[in-house]
């Protein structure tokens, strides 16, 4: 089984939590990243994380300034953090049951991070899971979502924002169901070249 020291990004970028919202949201944008791990302040204080998330529900939404907010007002401390150790179905399992998409790899000191793209684009997850686990984060999106709406207003930025994610969740899902029956015609059509006289491929032929 795969675990999630061999597909996690080693290469993780962290902000302080003194620092601004602002000067944080500016290093998501330079990194291409939706979030950034919080350092610690010292060797017994925790990590935290700071998401696109948080920045949408809990600065943009309330019209709040991001320069004025620093991002130990609005991160998430202590983070859920895995083991480098732990096998990626666990992993996506914690994911699943907990609605997060990303989280810390500790022992001991920061290694990486993992994140659910990590889980779709670089393990062997077989692919129902993979969109099991789509799914189940569809469902909690889509609750989110309309709770997000209800709350600010159906045209509020925070609501777009909110469906987008919505969106984005089934777009991969239809992407991995394509991929998943391309997948499986290739095996058949290969199958049939092998066995040429196999009933289920004279039939196929015929048909």
């Amino acid at each position: 089984m795969m675990k999630a020291e061999d597909i996690m990004t080693t290469d993780v970028v962290t902000i302080r939590g003194s620092a601004t919202v602002a000067e944080a949201v500016g290093l998501m944008k330079e990194k291409g990243l939706r979030a950034l791990v919080v350092d610690c302040r010292s060797d017994d204080d925790a990590y935290g994380i700071v998401t696109e998330t948080d920045v949408v529900y809990k600065v943009t939404a309330y019209g709040k300034d991001a320069k004025q907010m620093r991002v130990y007002e609005i991160m998430s401390k202590p983070c859920i953090v895995v083991n480098p150790e732990l096998g990626v179905e666990y992993v996506a399992r914690l994911f699943a049951n907990t609605g997060i998409h990303r989280a810390p790899v500790i022992q001991g000191k920061l290694l990486g991070i993992i994140s659910i793209t990590d889980i779709l684009t670089k393990s062997n997850f077989v692919e129902a899971p993979k969109v099991l686990l789509l799914e189940e984060r569809i469902h909690k999106a889509i609750a989110e979502a309309r709770a997000v709406c209800t709350e600010h207003g159906a045209y509020s930025k925070a609501c777009a924002t909110a469906w987008d994610e919505v969106e984005e969740l089934q777009a991969e899902v239809a992407h991995q169901k394509a991929e998943s029956m391309v997948s499986a015609k290739i095996s058949f059509e290969e199958y049939c070249k092998d066995n040429p006289d196999a009933p289920e491929c004279r039939s196929s032929r015929s048909a």
